[in-house]
């Protein structure tokens, strides 16, 4: 049996290489050998913090009778969901027509050229319940695929079919202030106010929603959330908050930590005023999460080895002062592009705001490493890397919004022009669709809600409205605004899972406001009032920098370096005279 997974860019396949299972990685390769043997395909999608995931590895992977049932009537792929989201998007669409209780492990049956018959999530090694053990269902798929094929392929056709047709819809008209107002009012009729945040159980931080509240006005929802969950069982004592709560209160959390969320909620706690929450997680993101290379890995694991037993949350358990004899849950060391723009914008703005210069530095250091690592042999980025080793994945819409959106930041926080140009770059680059979907014409995922991170259509018109910001073109605008008009119709509908989009909406419903601060004293009282200002984007610069700006195309900067210490307050780009004095530059809009 090949060990296809040792070699892989993944530690979550990596992770199964010692499997009996004769895994593939997602690939044609796979596909053809289903051809070959004329047997369904089983796809599972999961990642490497996943504790459901580790379960069913442990029960049925690593079981040599179960391997043996896979192996005789299956081609098995293993797929890294973080590595290859647009593949589990398209597959959990798929799953969707045979399940409603949608997660990960994402187990999928599918025929040879890659259309789903029957799909699932966990299944245990016996019966539980009203849920088969997976030996059984393993045996009922191989007696559909010999005895009734033709309904196989029927079931498949159809499920490909309903897919194709779907559609995001026509392009809508923009909303206004006072409907991005409404929707807001609707989410926070949702708030629990015993506990703060939303819903019972689980219970997630939902970063992009909270965005979008802060966003638009109802900060006071927000505070309370935050604050519940900063006291709460869901942040670690180090600081770091985990995936989710398992209760109302926050309490029993499962205990991944994830980049994705922790970027986000240091950009919350930011603009919150909550500077001991954002130092608690810069310190997980620096000292846990960021590798030795510079970049940020995805996640840390909920499950760690303590006394010789694998232990869910055993470590975080413990008070800080007696982890030291322990071996920390490991770190999936997989350096995505998009998750390390959320760090990168993260850490340059808190750093900037907070007199972290540190904190600037390591956003820097990740930046230029996924610029320079995270490339293909064409020199396009790609979705991760591992290790020095960039992955055959290609980046998706998100990572480009949400990288461009990273480089954006650090030229501000550094007032390096040159940061402010790669970013033009990233976000002027096109997607490319994963050549396996593409080639068996295996209809995508829509790119719908904003869920734990933004879609990728929201990713890229928040970039394009920071370009248009910084004066980049009014084409930037144009783009964003057609990105948020393709879904802002169903945003509106069900405002809560479209935080990321409503935000953008918001930047497209109101003139920016835009202060430009000129001064040789980075850190005096003249850039303090500017960056307490109420605003779109504030840019704290030296006269030197303001010119650099300005010849790298940046039109908000033009003419703006004539006098050092002055501050520049711009509505719509109609600029106000300049002021010296800290206390005439307005804290509000």
């Amino acid at each position: 049996m090949s060990n296809r997974l040792s070699g892989t860019g993944s530690p979550y396949l990596r992770a199964h290489a010692d499997n009996p299972v004769d895994w593939f990685p997602w690939g044609e390769e796979a596909f053809a050998e289903a051809r070959r043997r004329d047997v369904p395909v089983l796809l599972s999608i999961g990642y490497s913090t996943c504790h459901w995931c580790h379960v069913m590895a442990r029960e049925s992977f690593q079981d040599p009778a179960t391997a043996e049932d896979l192996n005789r009537g299956f081609v098995a792929i293993k797929v890294d969901r973080e590595e290859h989201p647009d593949v589990d998007a398209a597959y959990m669409a798929a799953a969707s027509a045979f399940t409603r209780d949608l997660g990960w492990p994402l187990t999928v049956f599918a025929t040879p050229d890659g259309r789903t018959f029957h799909a699932g999530t966990y299944f245990p090694p016996v019966a539980r319940g009203s849920i088969p053990a997976f030996r059984t269902v393993l045996s009922a798929v191989c007696e559909a695929w010999t005895a009734r094929r033709d309904g196989v392929e029927a079931q498949a056709g159809a499920v490909a079919e309903a897919l194709a047709s779907l559609s995001q819809g026509d392009a809508e008209a923009l909303p206004d202030e006072a409907a991005l107002t409404a929707a807001a009012e609707e989410i926070a009729r949702r708030e629990d106010r015993r506990h703060g945040g939303f819903g019972t159980a689980p219970k997630f931080p939902v970063a992009t929603t909270l965005r979008f509240l802060q966003a638009v006005g109802r900060a006071d929802v927000v505070d309370r959330a935050l604050d519940a969950m900063a006291a709460s069982e869901l942040r670690d004592e180090d600081g770091g908050f985990f995936r989710y709560a398992t209760q109302p209160d926050w309490s029993v959390p499962h205990y991944e930590r994830m980049l994705t969320d922790n970027a986000q909620l240091l950009e919350v706690a930011l603009d919150a005023g909550r500077d001991n929450v954002v130092r608690g997680i810069a310190h997980v993101l620096l000292t846990v999460l960021q590798r030795p290379d510079g970049g940020f890995g995805a996640a840390q694991d909920s499950e760690s080895v303590i006394d010789g037993q694998r232990s869910e949350g055993g470590y975080y358990r413990r008070p800080v002062g007696d982890r030291s004899g322990l071996e920390p849950p490991a770190v999936d060391g997989k350096v995505i592009t998009g998750w390390n723009g959320l760090a990168i914008a993260a850490l340059a703005r808190a750093g900037e705001a907070l007199d972290e210069p540190g904190w600037i530095a390591a956003a820097a250091r990740a930046a230029e490493v996924v610029l320079a690592v995270n490339r293909d042999a064409e020199g396009r980025l790609v979705r991760t890397s591992l290790d020095g080793v960039p992955s055959t994945a290609v980046a998706t819409d998100a990572d480009l919004g949400l990288l461009a959106q990273g480089l954006f930041a650090l030229a501000l926080a550094t007032g390096d022009a040159r940061w402010a140009t790669r970013g033009l770059e990233v976000l002027a680059a096109d997607p490319v669709t994963d050549p396996v979907l593409a080639a068996h014409a295996i209809p995508g995922g829509a790119d719908g809600g904003d869920g734990d991170l933004p879609s990728g259509g929201s990713a890229r018109a928040a970039a394009h409205l920071t370009a248009w910001r910084l004066g980049a073109g009014e084409e930037h605008r144009e783009r964003a605004a057609a990105l948020v008009s393709t879904g802002v119709g169903q945003a509106l509908r069900h405002a809560f899972g479209y935080g990321a989009l409503l935000r953008a909406a918001v930047g497209l419903a109101r003139p920016p406001r835009q202060i430009v601060a000129v001064t040789s004293e980075p850190r005096g009282p003249l850039a303090a009032a500017a960056r307490a200002a109420d605003a779109d984007l504030v840019a704290v610069l030296g006269p030197d920098q303001v010119r650099a700006f300005a010849a790298a195309g940046f039109t908000l900067f033009d003419e703006r370096d004539g006098v050092d210490g002055v501050v520049h307050d711009c509505r719509g780009f109609v600029c106000r005279l300049p002021v010296s004095d800290p206390a005439l530059v307005p804290v509000r809009r």
